[in-house]
C-alpha cells in the first residue's frame, strides 16, 4: 500500500485553530507572574531590613558663603559688589547654585538628612539657598547660630523635616582671648521612633597667623566635651552627633580632647583630606558620634566605614594626579575661579529604625 494516499476530490483540509487571544496575553501573563514572585520575595524578607531606612549626615565648609548686601555689624566689605573681589549678584547666584549642587549630590539616591555648613553668613543667604536652587524641593529647614565672628560668618545646619522633627535650638559663646570665634550651634530633635538626636555644629579657630589660636581651639574643644558629656547624662539612650570644620588633623591634642569623653571620631583614621594646605591634604574636617551608636541596640546605628570625603570629580580643579589636583574653591586669593569651596564635603550614613 502507498504511503501517501491522495486526498478525496472535495474534502476539506484542516487549518489549525487560531487563539482569539491578544498578542499582548502571554506577556501580560508574564507581568503578573513577575510581580507575584517579587512580592514573595520583598514580603519574605527579614522585618528588621524593611523598618529601617539610611540616614546620611554632612558636613561641608561652603568658603564664604555671603551675600552682596553691606552689613554694618560686620567686617563684609570684602563681598560687596565695588570689593576688590567684585562679588556682583551674578557671582553671589552662581555660588548658591554650586553649593546647591554639591548637597543635593551627597545623597547620591537622596539629599542628606542633615547637613552642617561653616562659613554662612545670615537667614538670608540659607533662605535663597534653599529656595532658589536644587534644593527648593528637597524639604529642608535651617537653623543658624548666633554671630560673634567679627566678620559675620556662622555655622549652620539644614535638616529634613520629614526625617528630624525639631524641638529646639541654641547658640552657645565660648570666651576666647583676643577676637571672638564662631558660637556652637546645639539643635535637637525627635527621629523616626521617638527618640532625641542632639546635634552640634562647630567652626574651630584656625592655626593661621593668629596669635592664641592653638589655645583658643582647646578653649572651645573643652566646651563641646563638656556639653556632649553633659547630653549624655541626661539622655536616656544618647544620640550626639558632633560636626564641622575642627581645624585640626587626627591625633592632635585638640582633637584628642573631644574624644575623650563620650565621643568617638569618624576620621581618626582618616587617610584622605577635606583641605589642601601648601600641597598637602590634611583631614581638618571631622563628624564625632556618641560613641553608643556604633552598637546595635539603639535607633540610630553608625555604618562601619561609611565615613568618608567626598571625592566627585566636579568639585576639584588642576591636574589630574593625586598631588596635582585641589578643591574647586569660589576664590583663590582674590582671583575669581567660580567653583564650590576649599574644602571638600564629609559624610556619615546610618541606619535608623522606624
Amino acid at each position: 500500500m502507498p504511503r501517501h494516499l491522495p486526498r478525496r476530490p472535495g474534502r476539506p483540509r484542516r487549518l489549525p485553530k487560531r487563539s482569539s487571544a491578544s498578542p499582548w496575553a502571554s506577556v501580560q501573563m508574564k507581568h503578573k507572574q513577575l510581580a507575584a514572585l517579587l512580592a514573595c520575595i520583598f514580603l519574605c524578607l527579614p522585618t528588621q531590613c524593611a523598618a529601617q531606612s539610611t540616614f546620611r549626615v554632612m558636613s561641608y565648609n561652603v568658603e564664604n558663603l555671603f551675600d552682596t548686601e553691606d552689613d554694618p555689624l560686620a567686617d563684609d566689605e570684602e563681598f560687596l559688589p565695588e570689593s576688590k573681589r567684585k562679588w556682583t549678584p551674578e557671582r553671589y547666584r552662581h555660588k548658591l547654585l554650586q553649593i546647591g549642587k554639591a548637597i543635593s549630590v551627597a545623597g547620591e539616591w537622596d539629599t542628606p538628612a542633615l547637613a552642617g555648613l561653616c562659613e554662612v553668613e545670615n537667614d538670608s543667604v540659607l533662605t535663597h539657598l534653599l529656595t532658589r536652587t536644587a534644593l527648593r524641593s528637597c524639604h529642608y529647614r535651617y537653623c543658624i547660630s548666633g554671630r560673634s565672628d567679627r566678620r559675620g560668618i556662622r555655622v549652620a545646619l539644614l535638616y529634613r523635616y520629614d526625617r528630624f522633627q525639631l524641638i529646639g535650638q541654641r547658640s552657645i559663646h565660648v570666651p576666647v582671648r583676643g577676637r571672638p570665634t564662631r558660637d556652637l550651634l546645639h539643635v535637637w530633635g525627635s527621629i523616626a521612633g521617638g527618640d532625641t538626636l542632639d546635634v552640634v555644629v562647630c567652626h574651630l579657630p584656625s592655626k593661621a597667623g593668629r596669635s592664641g589660636g592653638d589655645e583658643n581651639r582647646m578653649r572651645v574643644a573643652s566646651a563641646l566635651r563638656g556639653l556632649c558629656d553633659s547630653l549624655a547624662a541626661c539622655r536616656m539612650s544618647p544620640l550626639i552627633i558632633a560636626m564641622g570644620d575642627f581645624n585640626d588633623t587626627p591625633g592632635s591634642e585638640c582633637l584628642n580632647v573631644v574624644a575623650g569623653g563620650v565621643l568617638c571620631n569618624l576620621f581618626a583614621a582618616s587617610e584622605s583630606g577635606s583641605y589642601k594646605y601648601r600641597s598637602q591634604w590634611e583631614q581638618i574636617d571631622h563628624i564625632f558620634i556618641h560613641c553608643g551608636m556604633k552598637s546595635d541596640n539603639v535607633s540610630l546605628k553608625y555604618v562601619e566605614r561609611s565615613a568618608r570625603t567626598l571625592d566627585f570629580p566636579f568639585l576639584f580643579t588642576g591636574s589630574r594626579s593625586k598631588s596635582g589636583k585641589r578643591p574647586f574653591r569660589t576664590f583663590s586669593g582674590n582671583d575669581y575661579e567660580g567653583g564650590f569651596s576649599d574644602h571638600l564635603p564629609i559624610v556619615a550614613d546610618f541606619t535608623l529604625d522606624r
